[in-house]
């Protein structure tokens, strides 16, 4: 088993940077691909970024390209969601999920098995 703990969220105002945290524990050797989900008040969670163990085969989805960054830490159970210049609409709750696949493109939600209880990220106006 693999549990996954997210850490960094916040109350920030509109342009302003968060960093997220994922710690992995457990089984970790049998995580492949990890990403960043987020789901906002009365929508869907969706993708958000996404990185294989090997630190490439890196994708973002669209809202946020060019503003956020998944990168993985030296130890192979990190992983963060470097988020600049937020704006109101990237209010949601975010988790973390891990992949026992090796997910050469954007993973669908039920390729991840492992998923964080999830941390709250606020924009204000």
């Amino acid at each position: 088993q693999v549990q996954l703990v997210e850490s960094g969220g916040g109350l920030v105002q509109a342009g302003d940077s968060l960093r997220l945290s994922c710690a992995a524990s457990g089984r970790t050797f049998s995580m492949y691909t990890m990403g960043w989900f987020r789901q906002a008040p009365g929508k869907e969670r969706e993708f958000v970024a996404q990185i294989r163990d090997s630190g490439d085969n890196i994708y973002y989805a669209r809202p946020v390209k060019g503003r956020f960054t998944i990168s993985r830490g030296n130890a192979r159970n990190t992983v963060y969601l470097q988020m600049n210049s937020l704006k109101p609409e990237d209010t949601a709750v975010y988790y973390c999920a891990g992949s026992s696949a090796t997910l050469g493109r954007i993973g669908r939600m039920d390729e991840y098995e492992y998923w964080g209880q999830g941390t709250q990220v606020t924009v204000s106006s």
